[in-house]
């Protein structure tokens, strides 16, 4: 190993223990899941520490928002941490890229490890209280119709969940697409001039350098630091990051989506849209006595979340659940 993973914790692994099990972890953004340990990140080195899970006393996401997150405002625009507890009081951060791969970390970590809490004690409570809140809501005398619609839908949710992996590249392509949609030209053409001066910087510094002035540090300085703080923004289009990258992307997923629904008879969504929190969500529509047939059930989503914006207050798991489907409603015009 390059970089050997330093341990958090008070359970080590032997050094041949942690070579095999670090090798053959499942990758997750900048973090992995091994036999016998989780490995996250440090600032700048992927997998830097590791804790065993005995030594774990809970994982979370936390989301940092320009407005709002938990707090109940804004649902857009966030970037997300993973926390890591243990159970000597300790506490990381680790910061990800994609929001979707926090997810699907806590999505498997919950799987193998159910002992584990994946809400911090705050946000169990919230749980708690939004349950029996939405329990009181749920009618009990539903027709005969309603309950076969409910019946129906969970058997199709159950068939999307055995591939997780084309639904999640359906929201994570619907997600990017939407992002480089919103940014502006304006935005795109600030950024080219910024990258382009940052690179004269360079230059201009390795040349002064060459001529022995005293100040071809700073040149050389400001132009790396202009360069990464452009690139951090994620606005300079780049040969995977750009809008027609996005649409190939959108397209293929669409297209996976597509050819595995096909094998369920009398799916019910259209394959934008074949994402098991929709069909969630579309399940609670027919048990508050909204509506009985899984059409009407859909309708009702897509008037839901296009009431939804960054101005609405929403619960917790209302934000967990828009962040990931309502993208795909955006990118494909609510058809």
């Amino acid at each position: 190993m390059i970089f050997k993973p330093t341990l958090t914790g008070t359970h080590p692994l032997t050094e041949a223990e942690l070579k095999l099990d670090k090798k053959t972890c499942t990758k997750i953004g900048p973090c992995g899941l091994g036999e016998q340990a989780l490995y996250f990140n440090s600032f700048f080195i992927d997998r830097r520490y590791y804790a065993r899970y005995e030594d774990i006393a809970r994982v979370w996401k936390r989301v940092a928002m320009s407005k709002g997150g938990y707090s109940g405002k804004g649902v857009f625009g966030s970037m997300a941490y993973l926390i890591i507890k243990l159970r000597n009081g300790q506490e990381y951060q680790c910061n990800f890229k994609y929001e979707q791969n926090v997810d699907i970390l806590l999505s498997q970590l919950e799987k193998k490890h159910p002992e584990i809490p994946t809400h911090s004690v705050k946000e169990e409570q919230a749980l708690k209280r939004e349950a029996m809140e939405e329990a009181r809501k749920y009618k009990t005398d539903l027709s005969e119709t309603a309950e076969k619609s409910i019946r129906d839908l969970r058997r199709y949710e159950d068939e999307l969940k055995q591939k997780p992996a084309i639904y999640n590249h359906l929201a994570a392509a619907a997600k990017q697409k939407r992002v480089l949609q919103g940014i502006s030209p304006t935005y795109k053409i600030l950024a080219i001039v910024v990258f382009s001066m940052a690179i004269v910087a360079m230059i201009a510094g390795i040349f002064l350098f060459v001529m022995h002035s005293a100040v071809a540090l700073y040149f050389v300085l400001f132009g790396i630091a202009f360069l990464f703080t452009i690139m951090a923004t994620g606005i300079l289009p780049t040969r995977k990051r750009n809008n027609k990258a996005a649409e190939k992307e959108w397209e293929q997923a669409r297209e996976d989506s597509a050819n595995y629904i096909q094998r369920i008879p009398h799916f019910p969504l259209p394959a934008q849209y074949a994402h098991p929190i929709v069909i969630e969500r579309m399940i609670r529509a027919i048990r508050m006595g909204r509506c009985e047939t899984a059409e009407e059930a859909l309708e009702l989503v897509k008037e839901d979340l296009k009431k939804l914006n960054s101005s609405v207050q929403v619960s917790q798991k209302e934000y967990d659940e828009v962040v990931v489907v309502k993208p795909l409603f955006l990118v494909s015009d609510y058809q």
